[in-house]
């Protein structure tokens, strides 16, 4: 039988790279989004897919609801990747600054969404005494971000709820794996460093200064990582975040 995995924000940008990695690795993967699929890609993945459920993962009913439906398909692998970017397109004066509405409405995606599939489909892990949960985080779960990096993007900083995500969430990765580890569920995290996604030249000649390897990722570096989380013989790996970020937070 092929293990099931939920995948959360599977529509996105990283999130149908991963799901085409675990669609062609066999696995029965559960594709939860917010949106329905637009484009070919994305219908594309929807189709060979195991299941698509539309859900808004910040709402506890919307989720209780989505774990019903899901209970007897046993999910054995939970990946929480749903979360809202902060990228340098049109932003007010003092927009690392957020208003509150803002704040709670990132916040409630990556931090919210996420603790909510975990209080339900984590402890249904943990009575079956069995299961991986996997948190997608960042670098800037380790450090701080280089505001000189977006100097020439008018009004533009990298905002305080991006870093409150992540740190954030890895304190919920450590929390889960230290509760769940004696009923052999892992709770890890796995940090990107920058993605190429055709970002400004000017941005990415800065920002190659700052990593030694020189170059950004591409979704494909992820894949190992991912796939290293996962998988069956992988079993004393737990609590840990694995920064895949080509040196970048090492000096």
């Amino acid at each position: 039988m092929k293990k099931k995995v939920i995948l959360t924000g599977g529509l996105g940008f990283l999130g149908t790279h991963f799901a085409d990695v675990l669609i062609n690795c066999g696995y029965d993967l559960i594709i939860i989004d917010k949106i329905n699929p637009k484009n070919k890609i994305q219908k594309e993945i929807v189709k060979k897919s195991y299941k698509f459920l539309k859900v808004d993962i910040t709402s506890e009913s919307n989720v209780l609801k989505a774990f019903k439906k899901l209970k007897k398909d046993q999910v054995e692998i939970l990946i929480n990747n749903a979360a809202i970017d902060s990228i340098p397109i049109t932003y007010e004066k003092l927009n690392h600054l957020p208003n509150v509405k803002n704040w709670n409405k990132e916040l409630s995606v990556s931090l919210t969404g996420s603790y909510l599939m975990i209080k339900n489909f984590g402890e249904q892990m943990n009575k079956r005494k069995s299961g991986k949960i996997i948190n997608i985080g960042s670098d800037l779960s380790y450090i701080a971000p280089n505001q000189d990096l977006y100097s020439d993007v008018k009004n533009f900083l990298k905002p305080v709820t991006y870093s409150v995500i992540k740190h954030g969430l890895l304190g919920m990765t450590k929390y889960f794996s230290s509760l769940y580890a004696k009923n052999n569920v892992q709770v890890n995290m796995l940090s990107p460093g920058p993605i190429y996604n055709n970002q400004n030249k000017l941005f990415i000649k800065k920002l190659l200064n700052f990593i030694p390897s020189k170059k950004m990722a591409s979704r494909s570096d992820l894949t190992d990582g991912l796939l290293f989380l996962i998988k069956k013989t992988n079993s004393y790996y737990t609590g840990q975040n694995l920064i895949i970020d080509g040196g970048r937070t090492i000096i």
